[in-house]
């Protein structure tokens, strides 16, 4: 019987390219010091939080929710509180779409604080369903992009301007961070609060002109602490407006609406970032000047 030792390689098989943060040596090396051993199992622990973060942000529960849908600048969208409010909030959601239960009740606590709550369905019904074992998420974002979620959040504003809304806030998360934060460059809007956002550039942030909250997890590989640095310091040097940027301790991805109710960790933060988002929104879109 053969007692040669096995490369550690050997023992755990892996695939390099299966997330971006790449271990740093190459896949065909043989791992046989202990200074590669260790760089192996920093790199599986990193992986291993990312699966955490894709069962976390990738499931598609069924429909909730108080509020009605409509038919808003073409788009079907969950829609609740005061139809003749002038202040409205615009919610653009995941990839999982406007029918997730927990994003709904994000809207529900936005209309209960005294906003017109509207949550466009921005992918015509097709949201990405990981419950489908064909289901491919890079094939699916050539065909849902932000750029087309931007161009179709015009309309919909435009509506809610033809319908008497003097104020409007925009609250995007992961996908609908990206949109938001391209509105917030762009468009006639009051104020921009991005939620654990992804694929957010510097560019992004360069072009913003309204006042902008991005509340981050600590956990988060779509958005490093390095970035939200960068960030942070694009923003405080511009003094037209005000910036916060927050970042919520030991939550991953989706913590503020993929999260276990049974966990109280996790719930507790966040309500905590629902609990900030209203309070940017009430203090840049809910004000004397526009009420």
């Amino acid at each position: 019987m053969s007692h040669a030792r096995q490369p550690i390689s050997k023992l755990i098989p892996f695939s390099v390219n299966m997330v971006n943060t790449a271990i740093p040596i190459s896949k065909h090396k043989v791992l046989t010091t202990l200074d590669d051993a260790k760089t192996w199992v920093v790199w599986l622990g990193n992986f291993v939080h990312q699966l955490d973060n894709f069962k976390t942000c990738f499931g598609n529960p069924p429909t909730y929710g108080a509020g009605t849908v409509q038919e808003l600048g073409g788009l079907k969208a969950y829609v609740i509180g005061p139809s003749d409010s002038k202040l409205a909030v615009l919610l653009i959601s995941d990839v999982f779409g406007y029918e997730v239960p927990k994003f709904r009740k994000i809207a529900d606590k936005v209309a209960a604080a005294g906003f017109l709550a509207v949550v466009p369905d921005f992918f015509y019904g097709d949201p990405a369903n990981s419950s489908d074992p064909h289901f491919e998420i890079e094939a699916w974002l050539k065909n849902h992009t932000t750029d087309k979620g931007y161009e179709d959040a015009k309309p919909v504003i435009a509506a809610l301007r033809s319908k008497g809304v003097s104020a409007i806030g925009v609250a995007g998360i992961c996908w609908g961070g990206k949109v938001a934060v391209k509105l917030a460059g762009s468009v006639d809007i009051q104020a921009v609060v991005l939620m654990h956002p992804s694929r957010v550039t510097e560019d992004d942030i360069n072009k913003v002109k309204v006042p902008i909250a991005i509340l981050a997890a600590e956990l988060d590989q779509a958005l490093p602490a390095e970035q939200l640095k960068d960030f942070e310091e694009i923003l405080s040097a511009k003094a037209e407006f005000d910036s916060l940027v927050k970042i919520y301790p030991g939550v991953a991805h989706g913590f503020t609406v993929h999260y276990n109710d049974e966990d109280k960790f996790a719930v507790k933060s966040a309500k905590e970032a629902h609990k900030d988002m209203l309070n940017w929104f009430t203090k840049y879109v809910k004000c004397d000047r526009y009420e």
